[in-house]
């Protein structure tokens, strides 16, 4: 009597899903027969000789991103603190050399960051550091390109994602920018304050200009309302000075009664009787007279100076011309 036939099944279905296997998208497998290297499977489902063949590991494709902080000091002797972000992935074509030869590759990535970004950040000094960040970056890639790339890895990006100073540093640069930002604040107050005065003195100027004219016209008016009133006199019998004198006194009068009008007005009195606008008007011509009498007297003193000066100059010149 024959073993039943799953007693066979079984054994053979235990071989088989042990070697079988799958492998996800981005990602290689190791293949090791006895102990030694065998294949690189890819994404896909494969089939490895149970007992025999073993999966040694994994390495994922996809890109990958490591972040290290580096602390070192700028040219100017500030402690900084800088982020650098490394992108990169595992060559498909070496994924060998990136399993075998290197066992900690995250390790080996923040020593080259390490060694790159102390190497070039102390040439800096601190503004430097914060506008030629890129450099910085491009310098760890470059480097680190040369040295992963034997490895099975390729630096795709690298990235100073963050420069952190020392908080004194910080609040240091944080007033220095206060400063400025006032000083510039000021400038522009007192530019428009210089603005307000030079726009508010033109503004006076043309009241001025603007008042005097209407002054000056005013009084031509006047002016000539007196010669019309004068003429007007003067055409009913009444001479020059008669008509003077009654404009005078009419004006005083229209004076006083426009004072009257208002309760607050401040009032100088002047000499009221009927006589006051001749008695002015009298005073007024002589004054004039006195003074266009002085002023003959002046002049011909002048010219009787001037004619002594210029027979005294001939003199002197005979004197001259005899010896």
């Amino acid at each position: 009597m024959g073993l039943p036939l799953f007693v066979y099944l079984v054994p053979i279905a235990i071989i088989i899903i042990a070697g079988v296997f799958t492998v996800k998208q981005q990602t290689g497998a190791i293949i090791e027969r006895f102990g030694k290297f065998h294949s690189i499977r890819q994404s896909g489902l494969h089939f490895k000789i149970p007992l025999v063949d073993r999966i040694s590991g994994r390495l994922s494709l996809k890109i990958q991103q490591l972040d290290v902080i580096v602390e070192t000091k700028t040219k100017d002797d500030v402690f900084v603190k800088l982020k650098v972000s490394v992108q990169f992935k595992v060559i498909k074509e070496k994924v060998y050399d990136a399993f075998y030869k290197l066992d900690y590759p995250h390790d080996q990535i923040t020593s080259y960051v390490f060694d790159v970004v102390r190497a070039e950040v102390p040439k800096m000094k601190l503004d430097d550091v914060f506008e030629r960040k890129d450099d910085i970056a491009i310098a760890v890639k470059s480097e680190l390109n040369e040295a992963m790339m034997d490895y099975g890895y390729d630096i795709i990006k690298t990235l100073v994602t963050d420069i952190d100073p020392d908080e004194q540093v910080k609040e240091a640069m944080n007033r220095i920018n206060a400063s400025e930002r006032e000083k510039i604040a000021a400038q522009y107050e007192g530019d428009a304050q210089r603005i307000l005065i030079v726009e508010k003195a033109k503004a006076e100027a043309e009241s001025k200009r603007l008042q005097g004219q209407g002054i000056a016209d005013q009084r031509r008016e006047i002016a000539r309302g007196l010669e019309e009133s004068v003429d007007v006199l003067n055409n009913v019998g009444i001479n020059s000075q008669e008509a003077s004198a009654l404009i005078v006194v009419t004006q005083h009068y229209d004076t006083l009664q426009s004072i009257g009008e208002h309760t607050n007005s401040n009032l100088i009195l002047m000499p009221n009787s009927p006589n006051a606008g001749s008695d002015m008007l009298t005073e007024m011509t002589t004054s004039f007279l006195a003074s266009n009498k002085m002023g003959e007297a002046m002049k011909l003193e002048n010219i009787k100076n001037g004619i002594t000066n210029k027979k005294n100059t001939k003199s002197s010149d005979m004197d001259t011309e005899n010896s």
